[in-house]
């Protein structure tokens, strides 16, 4: 059997256990559980910036890439985030979930400077779910015209042309 090597310029990925210490430490108001596919942390939106830049620059964590992000309308009524990331150094995943303070004008940070792949995401999930994402640098919408009244996406939205069917 061959011995794996540890290399101080890429330690071996951190387990789940590790993980969760490591964003508890950090956010102690965090939720962290093991999912089906991948860790999931849920954090309050107040702690989502400080925490996705301590995710992506740790080394321990070094999430360098958000491959997906996508606006939910929950169950409970609330509107929110969920960013897939991975680490390209340490190949692990996370499923990071953050909910909007109100549905009636949901504002998020945006991490759009921490992840560039964010910046068409967040306008996406403005466009189709109205979420605004602070601090963006182009917070307009992507697919829909300028003067486009709703987001059709919501599970309230009000279709009343019938273009999306429910």
């Amino acid at each position: 059997m061959q011995k794996i090597k540890r290399n101080h310029k890429h330690p071996l990925p951190m387990n789940v256990d590790a993980l969760k210490e490591k964003i508890l430490a950090f956010v102690p108001q965090a939720e962290v559980i093991e999912g089906k596919q991948y860790p999931e942390v849920t954090v309050p939106a107040g702690k989502l910036r400080a925490l996705a830049k301590e995710l992506k620059e740790s080394d321990e964590t070094y999430f360098d890439y958000l491959f997906n992000l996508t606006a939910v309308d929950w169950p409970d009524q609330s509107l929110g985030v969920v960013y897939h990331l991975t680490s390209s150094k340490h190949h692990h995943y996370l499923v990071l979930k953050v909910k909007a303070a109100n549905r009636e004008t949901p504002v998020i940070d945006t991490v759009s400077d921490i992840w560039r792949t964010a910046e068409f995401h967040e306008r996406e999930a403005y466009d189709l779910m109205g979420i605004q994402f602070k601090n963006h640098p182009d917070m307009r919408r992507i697919f829909l015209e300028e003067n486009w009244v709703g987001h059709p996406l919501r599970k309230d939205y009000n279709d009343e042309i019938n273009i999306v069917e429910r």
